[in-house]
């Protein structure tokens, strides 16, 4: 039994008010001032496994739900009812994580979500690699690329300013919160699974930031 896709986004803010006490070796070294910037933290030798340090260095980061679905378990005790929650959260300019949530009420599965996305932040490299442009602005992929989920599979081909996001509504929402404004899409496999979709579409996000060689 499943519910119906859920898009949009939410101007509502789940980031916690209550005082962080960082219990990694980063966190200490972001409250501390020792890390002032994202790029930092990502590029440092410690795993990035609190939220709080994206709040702390991404604070205007914004949020959307791509998909909330009810999921049953059959248990000892009988049947167990949840809320799947798909979250992508990004800045636009380059920034962009995506997270997974569970619960039996869809607020937590949201707060769920939006933290792990929040850990799951990476770097979104831009660029003009389309032959019909060649311009200098970040306004799409350097070269093209290929990210797979599950059965999903997702291809990402440069384009030329003014082409837009030709792609379907789930890839359009993850390219548009890593701030990727123009792009070719070609996708395969089971694609109606939304997850699978926008993880692949993250996935094939993250290999724009490898380094192209000839073969």
């Amino acid at each position: 039994m499943s519910r119906e896709p859920k898009r949009g986004s939410r101007k509502e803010s789940w980031k916690t008010k209550e005082k962080w006490t960082p219990i990694t070796k980063l966190g200490s070294l972001v409250q501390d001032g020792e890390i002032r910037s994202i790029e930092e933290a990502l590029k440092s030798r410690y795993p990035l496994k609190e939220y709080q340090i994206v709040d702390a260095l991404l604070p205007d980061l914004s949020e959307e739900v791509l998909d909330i679905n009810l999921v049953q378990r059959m248990t000892d005790s009988g049947r167990r009812v949840k809320f799947r929650v798909c979250v992508i959260v990004g800045d636009k300019e380059g920034y962009l994580g995506i997270g997974l949530g569970k619960d039996a009420l869809v607020r937590s599965g949201i707060e769920k979500a939006v933290k792990i996305a929040k850990t799951n932040i990476t770097y979104i490299e831009r660029g003009c690699g389309s032959w019909e442009c060649d311009c200098k602005d970040k306004h799409s992929i350097p070269f093209k690329v290929i990210g797979k989920s599950g059965s999903v599979e997702i291809t990402l081909k440069p384009a030329p300013k003014g082409i837009g996001l030709a792609a379907g509504d789930v890839p359009k929402s993850v390219l548009a919160f890593a701030g990727v404004n123009d792009i070719w899409a070609k996708t395969k496999g089971k694609t109606r699974t939304t997850f699978n979709l926008a993880l692949a579409t993250y996935d094939a996000l993250r290999n724009t930031a490898l380094v192209k060689t000839m073969n």
